[in-house]
């Protein structure tokens, strides 16, 4: 097929996707910096039932509408790129209602059983306060995204990027905020002889309110912004030629087809914390453990470690949404050899980013976890599981990316066989090393690792098979890991150096930096990136320059 000129969703995928990376580690920043009043408001038990309230409108939000906007990217950049603009505002009008209706009906269902899936399901009953706070966000959420998806069709991640740091900020004011307020509201519970965990469980519904509050502004925002581009849209509509007019069934059959792949693949993914939860209480209630003695560990779990993971696997979840519609447009025409260069930066550039991460934080595990939480107690085992999840973090950046690169070729039904087919696996190893071996919350990190390989190694090979690709393996995964290595101890030895002059932060701070700076000159030294790479990141003149300067040439 001959392409397009000025195609529209023939922007520099990488370039999109930095943009959505840059505004989601931000909007990650944020979301670290108010997690540690938060947690010192809430405690590790009020921790818990916030997430637990937290995970559940997670995978409720996959099932009904988190899946809606990637689904749509996808099919808006198909009629986009044959220039069939009206199809693709048919599909918009079809996706926004389907939204409504599947994000309406979750939302009031997820009230009405709050009590009884916090209860039976995840043996956390004081999390229900906090899930039938949040579940109005189910709504809003699918409308916000259906947003989104319209512009990511266009290969457009700016507003999208936008309304992620602005919800954010919004979440990060009322989530604190509205946590204090409501702890000391279940403090005078407790004072009138109520249960003690009534205190940290209301404390986490008003950290959970700040969710839906934040939803809303950045759903308001995404309305402004559709509002503006409309009269292009409109000319584009107006312009289009193409003749070929799509009914609303089909399209709906179209969305729902897509949908329902990427959805059993999505929540298979994301379902594991809620599986690991519900074996991990379970195993260790029968073990002896109290219920406060497994929230809590499970509370350090999430409430730091897993915090610190999503952070370093924002770039993967960033990357998804750029190059879905962009590998969509090139599979569309049938270019072979620009999909599998797609295909091999999109993994390079995830490496590239997540391998030094997950090293930086087994090195400096413990110092960032007093630097941001300033906890009591806990660091030696939030340490531990940082130094223990290193592959953890780098597999799933793996694993996600190589799902959004099959959904982008239009194979949404491959990552749902391999999805299941880890999960079982996983199931069973993290109940064995529970129950037989012990393993404690490592069990929970061993199992993930075993999920994610699997994942990885059955999505490569289908890659491979169907593009005839073959994954560069040296400057990909080899240089990156040993400029991952030399930066590890090169930042662990500055933080010792400077720990007993400048006390935890200071010191951190300053490992971090040189960090940063021994891996972006073991990576140049090595021959790790090129010239050309270099260029596809924002201001990638700028850094080129600062490269020659250093006395390199790549």
């Amino acid at each position: 097929m001959k392409k397009r000129k000025n195609s529209p969703v023939d922007n520099n995928f990488i370039v999109q996707g930095s943009i959505l990376t840059i505004a989601s580690i931000i909007a990650r920043v944020i979301g670290l910096i108010y997690r540690v009043p938060l947690t010192n408001i809430l405690g590790d038990s009020g921790n818990s039932f916030y997430s637990t309230a937290n995970e559940i409108y997670s995978l409720i939000l996959m099932i009904s509408a988190f899946s809606l906007p990637l689904a749509l990217s996808r099919l808006m950049s198909e009629r986009i790129e044959r220039g069939e603009y009206r199809n693709a505002n048919k599909l918009f009008m079809c996706a926004m209602r389907l939204a409504v209706v599947a994000g309406g009906a979750m939302a009031l269902l997820t009230y009405a059983f709050a009590g009884l899936i916090t209860k039976y399901v995840m043996n956390f009953e004081y999390a229900k306060y906090g899930l039938r706070v949040i579940a109005p966000a189910i709504l809003v959420f699918a409308i916000t995204g259906t947003f989104r998806g319209f512009f990511q069709g266009f290969g457009n991640m700016r507003p999208t990027a936008a309304s992620q740091v602005i919800e954010q900020i919004v979440n990060a004011i009322l989530s604190v905020v509205c946590a204090g307020l409501l702890f000391s509201y279940g403090e005078s519970l407790v004072a009138a002889g109520g249960d003690k965990l009534l205190a940290p469980a209301w404390g986490a519904a008003g950290g959970n309110f700040g969710t839906v509050g934040s939803v809303t502004i950045a759903m308001l925002f995404m309305m402004v912004m559709y509002t503006l581009n409309r009269r292009t849209f409109n000319r584009q509509i107006a312009a289009d030629e193409t003749g070929r007019t799509e009914s609303s069934l089909v399209l709906y059959k179209l969305l729902l087809a897509t949908i329902g792949p990427i959805i059993l693949s999505t929540v298979i993914y994301n379902i594991s914390t809620i599986v690991d939860q519900g074996i991990f209480n379970y195993v260790l209630k029968h073990q002896g453990y109290t219920e406060e003695q497994y929230s809590i560990i499970w509370g350090i779990y999430v409430g730091k470690f897993r915090v610190l993971m999503n952070v370093v696997l924002s770039l993967a979840s960033s990357l998804g949404p750029a190059i879905v519609p962009s590998l969509t447009a090139t599979i569309s025409r049938k270019d072979r050899k620009e999909a599998q260069g797609k295909v091999g930066l999109a993994i390079r550039f995830t490496m590239i980013f997540s391998i030094p991460c997950a090293f930086g934080l087994a090195a400096l595990g413990g110092p960032i976890t007093e630097m941001l939480f300033h906890p009591e107690t806990g660091v030696p085992l939030a340490s531990g599981m940082m130094q223990a999840g290193t592959l953890m973090i780098i597999l799933y950046a793996l694993s996600t990316v190589s799902t959004s690169i099959l959904q982008g070729m239009g194979k949404e039904k491959i990552p749902v066989v391999h999805c299941t087919a880890a999960m079982i696996i996983h199931v069973i190893a993290v109940y064995v090393m529970l129950r037989y071996f012990m393993q404690n919350i490592y069990a929970v990190i061993y199992g993930n690792i075993i999920f994610a390989l699997i994942v990885s190694i059955l999505n490569g090979i289908t890659i491979a098979r169907i593009l005839r690709y073959r994954q560069e393996v040296l400057r990909t995964f080899l240089i990156p890991t040993v400029s991952s290595v030399i930066m590890a101890f090169g930042t662990y030895g500055v933080y010792r150096l400077m720990h007993n002059i400048f006390g935890i932060t200071v010191s951190t701070v300053i490992a971090i930096i040189f960090g940063v700076a021994i891996y972006f000159t073991a990576m140049v030294a090595l021959r790790g990136v090129t010239s050309d790479e270099v260029l596809m990141l924002p201001k990638g003149r700028l850094i080129l320059r600062l490269i020659n300067r250093m006395g390199f040439r790549i």
